[in-house]
């Protein structure tokens, strides 16, 4: 096919022969085979697991039915089917007793047509008869509880509606989060607590499978011996069903592992008693401790794990060792013999774990710097691994100058390593890293300090106080603002071409940008052809075409530039289903990352691109790398992890896998952007160090390690900067320091002003920019044409590498 022809025309051809790649077997298969290893085994005692061949079982909870693939919001993904765990069970040909499963089904089924969402449904009160003909027909219960949150609210009956609402006449879902979980969906409801209670008292054997994409409380499986086995299933896509049922039966060996810590209770993360706080703030007072940094570090918070980061049971039995370390240059290798000593075949993660000397600067008393998967090991088998750690995460940012203000540190002291699977297990290795002297690694500047932040946690459980200053006003602006929530779903003007002749279609005098691709001028003498009016408009969105619904870029045919379109992400390319055009679901982001299989992340990220481009839209909106900051966050099922070195090695694959097919990927949500709650104007408040070794460090290793063309800005506030306004961010971070070349988008109808954001280094206004507002800058000097060029040419940059 010649250049964009995919952009440019329907219908969308098949990419490889006569037969479409989008939701087809192999994707489908491939989907399944991601929530198979995804999927954690958290407990198995008197080989409850797998279910012998044969085994008839009862299926109870409305989570049986009220299956949920995956979140809401542009994480939804339009497709064929969807197998809940009923499904898994008759495919396999498990005998199961259907009257208990009639009840559920008919009752989830009255719930969704009344406009309950999955997940979203009520856990209904089981008669007492169908209880005891279940027991009557077998000795093994299995319980289904299912959860759902979505974008644009935390998992939490809170609301904010401080600004105006176009979608005023939608289901509120804190409200109605609120009525079904009273004490908040992170805990059991107590018609859950009832159901649970008496299938532990009527079957020998009770199995619970947890069908959610968040952190819930898991203290009441651990400690039950009542229950015998329990399977986080998470949101396992259009397969998860099927997935949770093969795992169940053996026909696969459980592999996943936690990407997260789960805590005894909600109460128990230090982000949660600040988190609603304020709708106009969130202050990261917990500083680096996020998840494992937190109760690994802390002074009794140890006890208040249930289940530790890493943490996932198999099958079998896996004995790790160390053969040898290697040193060369900055790079420690570390030689791992990984041993199935079990009864049957199975992959194991290693994973290799760094304490640092706390120094003057303070650390986590373990941190992740290493990780590897291994391949499918059979019993008595080995596989040697190598996995290697660079002294740059040996260093910690200096914020406040105790050693060298604005700068990452290697301190002075022993650098301890440990092997293992979770960070709770990990077995200290006999090797150190001995370094005499304080370290400038490397020389930086302060860039998004804190101005209202008054105090963050130390190592050992005190806080220290920071620097503030004048509150920054981040509705500051050269002329009005618009009245907040006026942008909300506003679509781009539909602009008609003037009249030229079939046999010039291009504008008089203008070489088109073909001739870029093709050698024949540069990008910066194609874009000083671009009169103002034409600039400004290629830094807005522009409409939709084919089967996209979330706009696109570009899009100036009498220049020859195509109109290149978006789709969400990431669970699956997003098309509405009055398209007719099914697409792969797969599972949620923190399955996934539960996966810890970088290989099987590329395949995904290849599948989901393929998909994309055959539906001839350039730009999947994905991956969402956002850090697990606290389990409230509703958008937490979109995100891989608490630890950004898991999420940023795992996306960083997605990307390759995903840019492999010349279609580009949008890393989002740069940065910070863990609450959804007034998400459009709340102020992530957090020091220079948290953000370098937390929330930008995932961003960090993607853009040196995969080289994403693009990039979506947050909607959020950082210390006072919208984050598609801040120079400092987009520009001194992304592009000066580590090196980005693509361009960024804006997420879409946020509350930044487009002026400012070009300034910032944000390229493209999404859904729609305001041509008339960059005007009245430009004419008050506030821009220069230079400005419209510089971000014009990213974007035309990026229009260049797609098919």
């Amino acid at each position: 096919m010649k250049k964009w022809v995919r952009a440019n025309y329907q219908p969308a051809m098949p990419l490889y022969g006569d037969t479409r790649v989008t939701a087809g077997t192999e994707h489908i298969e491939l989907s399944k085979n991601a929530a198979l290893e995804g999927m954690v085994l958290l407990k198995n005692e008197k080989g409850a697991l797998p279910l012998s061949k044969g085994k008839k079982v009862a299926l109870f909870g409305k989570g049986t039915f009220d299956y949920v693939k995956g979140g809401g919001g542009s994480g939804d993904v339009y497709t064929k089917y969807i197998h809940n765990i009923y499904d898994g069970f008759k495919i396999l040909g498990v005998d199961v007793y259907e009257p208990v499963c009639d009840f559920y089904k008919k009752n989830v089924e009255e719930q969704y047509k009344t406009g309950s969402a999955p997940g979203m449904t009520v856990e209904p009160v089981l008669e007492d008869e169908l209880i005891k003909g279940a027991k009557a027909y077998t000795d093994t219960a299995i319980i289904s509880i299912s959860r759902f949150s979505g974008e644009g609210w935390d998992r939490s009956d809170v609301e904010y509606d401080g600004e105006y609402n176009p979608w005023g006449n939608e289901v509120s879902m804190p409200k109605t989060a609120g009525k079904i979980f009273p004490e908040g969906d992170f805990y059991l409801t107590e018609n859950e607590k009832k159901l649970i209670n008496a299938v532990k008292e009527a079957f020998a054997n009770t199995i619970i499978v947890l069908n959610t994409g968040g952190i819930v409380d898991t203290k009441w499986i651990k400690n039950d011996s009542a229950i015998e086995a329990a399977l986080l299933a998470w949101q396992g896509g259009m397969e998860g069903g099927l997935a949770a049922a093969e795992v169940l039966m053996g026909y696969v060996n459980p592999s996943g592992k936690l990407p997260d810590t789960f805590a005894a209770d909600v109460g128990d993360y230090p982000s949660t008693a600040g988190f609603h706080e304020s709708p106009e703030y969130v202050d990261y007072t917990e500083d680096i401790f996020v998840g494992y940094r937190y109760f690994e570090t802390l002074s009794g918070a140890k006890n208040k794990v249930v289940y530790p980061f890493g943490y996932g049971l198999s099958y079998t039995n896996f004995e790790k060792e160390i053969i040898k370390v290697k040193e060369k240059g900055d790079d420690i290798t570390f030689v791992v013999n990984v041993t199935n000593t079990g009864k049957v075949s199975g992959k194991e993660v290693v994973a290799i774990y760094l304490s640092a000397p706390q120094g003057k600067l303070g650390k986590a008393a373990k941190v992740l710097v290493s990780f590897e998967k291994s391949r499918l090991i059979k019993v008595g088998e080995s596989q040697v691994m190598e996995l290697s750690v660079n002294k740059y995460q040996l260093a910690s940012y200096d914020d406040l100058g105790k050693i060298e203000k604005s700068s990452y540190v290697v301190e002075k002291g022993d650098y301890k390593f440990f092997l293992g699977g979770s960070v709770a297990e990990a077995d200290e290795i006999d090797y150190t890293y001995a370094q005499d002297d304080d370290e400038i690694y490397e020389k930086l500047s302060e860039k998004l300090n804190p101005v209202s932040l008054k105090k963050r946690l130390l190592a050992d459980g005190t806080y220290e106080d920071l620097p503030t200053g004048p509150a920054r006003d981040k509705d500051e602006c050269i002329f009005e603002k618009m009245v907040p929530g006026t942008e909300e779903a506003m679509v781009p003007e539909e602009k008609g071409r003037a009249r030229y002749l079939l046999m010039n279609p291009y504008k008089e005098g203008v070489k088109p940008l073909i001739d870029v691709f093709d050698g024949k001028m540069s990008v910066d003498e194609f874009v000083e052809q671009l009169d103002d009016e034409d600039l400004i408009d290629i830094l807005g969105g522009q409409p939709n075409r084919g089967v996209a619904n979330t706009w696109g870029m570009g899009n100036k045919p009498e220049y020859g530039i195509p109109n290149v379109m978006t789709a969400d992400g990431p669970a699956g390319v997003r098309i509405n289903p009055e398209c007719g055009v099914a697409t792969t679901a797969w599972p949620c982001a923190t399955l996934l990352a539960s996966t810890w299989n970088k290989e099987l992340l590329y395949e995904i990220g290849v599948a989901g691109g393929e998909e994309l481009k055959e539906n001839n839209l350039q730009i999947w909106l994905t991956p969402a790398v956002n850090i697990h900051r606290s389990p409230l966050c509703g958008r937490n099922f979109e995100y891989y992890s608490e630890d950004p070195y898991l999420a940023g090695k795992l996306a960083a694959q997605m990307v390759k896998g995903i840019q492999s097919n010349n279609v580009a990927c949008s890393v989002k949500h740069f940065a910070a952007n863990n609450k959804e709650t007034n998400r459009k104007h709340s102020d992530s408040r957090v020091s220079e160090r948290a953000l370098r070794e937390i929330y930008l460090k995932v961003f960090e290793i993607i853009v040196k390690e995969a080289d994403p063309w693009t990039i979506m800005s947050s909607y959020n506030v950082i210390n006072g900067q919208r984050a598609s306004e801040s120079k400092d961010l987009l520009t001194g971070i992304l592009r000066d320091e580590w090196g980005f070349k693509g361009m960024v988008t804006s997420d879409w109808w946020n509350r930044s002003e487009q002026y400012k954001e070009i300034l910032a280094g944000n390229d493209v206004k999404m859904a729609n920019g305001y041509p008339e507002r960059v005007k009245k800058a430009m004419e008050m000097g506030a821009i220069t044409r230079e400005d419209l060029k510089r971000c014009a040419k990213r974007v035309i940059e990026m229009i260049l590498k797609l098919d």
